[in-house]
């Protein structure tokens, strides 16, 4: 499984957010510089992580996103699925009934001890604890 640029991008803005939550709203063109993405392409991502609820805009000279709660209430997990969907290693875990072999398959209990394993990690790790992991290393400019 791998994890696309709109998924990894997605984090980065909402941990950008996070680190620089001073209550001002952020332009997306701040976040963009910081981290070295195409403004455009941060503006579709935003679309989608604003119609979530996960962040609120205001329009104007002043505006800009910030987080919509508490960089603690946003998880890994949560931002990835939402740009990512499910975090399945393999189709047939989401759609078991699109699977001809499901009721004598041998592998998907191996499948499924992936996915478990991949969502104890996203699903327990928060914004927050990002936020300190960055404050820990020296606050650098920008972050993978």
């Amino acid at each position: 499984m791998k994890i696309s640029t709109k998924g990894r991008y997605a984090l980065r803005l909402m941990l950008d957010l996070a680190i620089n939550n001073t209550g001002e709203y952020i332009p997306i063109k701040r976040i963009a510089e910081r981290q070295e993405i195409s403004e455009k392409y941060l503006e579709q991502i935003i679309t989608q992580i604003s119609r979530a609820g996960y962040v609120r805009s205001v329009r104007g000279s002043q505006g800009g996103y910030q987080l919509t709660n508490s960089p603690e209430s946003y998880t890994v997990g949560m931002i990835l699925r939402l740009m990512e969907g499910e975090l399945s290693p393999v189709a047939c875990l989401d759609e078991p009934s699109n699977c001809n072999r499901a009721d004598r398959c041998v592998t998907v209990d191996v499948w499924r001890k992936i996915k478990a394993a991949v969502e104890d990690v996203v699903d327990n790790i928060t914004l927050a604890d990002l936020v300190k992991s960055y404050n820990e290393k020296g606050t650098c400019e920008y972050f993978i």
